[in-house]
């Protein structure tokens, strides 16, 4: 990041505030100081101390990645580590990762980073990835981007338009928290891509009456409706593992359940 680049922490803290919908009142009395405070701290009338800044900003819920460039932005050191997943000082985050999804088998999981770039997959995953066009799967392979595109598992997923409402309104969710370029670009880029035609809702537990919006694939052994939980790293203090993610799919009826059960893992 070029110096050049970085704007006033002021304007950072006030774009945050904004983007989390608090008025300078509202925030002021979370954080515990007085309105003219805030609002000098926002047009820069105001330097604030490490400790307030960190304050604010985990208040704020700002991703570590950008509580780094607050503090760059007010003059202080960046915080928080940012390590390749392969550095040898995050093994034992790894191994956990790794642990996790083998644990999940013969259901699929996967784990991918903040912009749904994948890191590791279990061995479920290969079965479920049939007639899809090689160059989506070559790396830097992104999920969303295989599972919306035309070329993808699109043309499979039964319910196409409720998954695809779905995973669009995650990624927007994900915008509004982290702001993030790559992200936005991503949207745009799936957005683009031909929306399927709803069809009529039903009572089937696929429907209006579904607890969650499950992913119903068409696969060699039928039909596999599926429901997904994500799980991430609690109180992580550096910036990878703060973004890394393990999204793990469980069967949403029996006969999925049976069906994986065979697979020859």
């Amino acid at each position: 990041m070029n110096a050049t680049d970085i704007q006033p922490v002021g304007r950072l803290l006030r774009e945050w505030r904004q983007r989390r919908r608090l008025s300078q009142l509202d925030f002021a009395v979370e954080a515990e100081i007085s309105s003219k405070h805030l609002s000098f701290l926002e047009t820069g009338r105001a330097r604030p101390s490490r400790e307030m800044l960190l304050k604010l900003a985990e208040l704020l819920d700002v991703p570590l990645r950008e509580r780094n460039t607050l503090l760059v932005a007010a003059g202080f050191a960046p915080m928080f580590t940012e390590r390749k997943l392969d550095d040898p000082t995050l093994q034992a985050a790894r191994d956990a990762m790794e642990m996790v999804l083998k644990g999940h088998e013969p259901y699929p999981a996967v784990a991918v980073d903040r912009h749904w770039t994948l890191l590791a997959a279990n061995r479920a995953v290969a079965p479920m990835l049939t007639d899809i066009d090689p160059r989506l799967l070559e790396p830097p392979m992104n999920v969303l981007r295989l599972s919306l595109h035309p070329d993808g598992l699109a043309p499979r997923i039964v319910n196409l338009d409720q998954w695809r409402a779905h995973l669009l309104a995650r990624l927007r969710r994900q915008i509004e928290i982290s702001a993030d370029k790559v992200l936005i670009a991503l949207l745009e880029e799936l957005a683009a891509y031909p929306a399927p035609q709803a069809p009529a809702r039903t009572a089937d537990g696929n429907g209006a009456n579904a607890f969650v919006v499950p992913m119903r694939l068409a696969t060699p052994m039928g039909v596999l409706s599926f429901i997904s939980t994500t799980t991430v790293f609690g109180t992580p203090i550096d910036v990878t593992l703060s973004e890394l993610a393990l999204e793990a799919f469980f069967p949403a009826d029996a006969a999925t359940a049976a069906a994986l059960r065979q697979l020859p893992l």
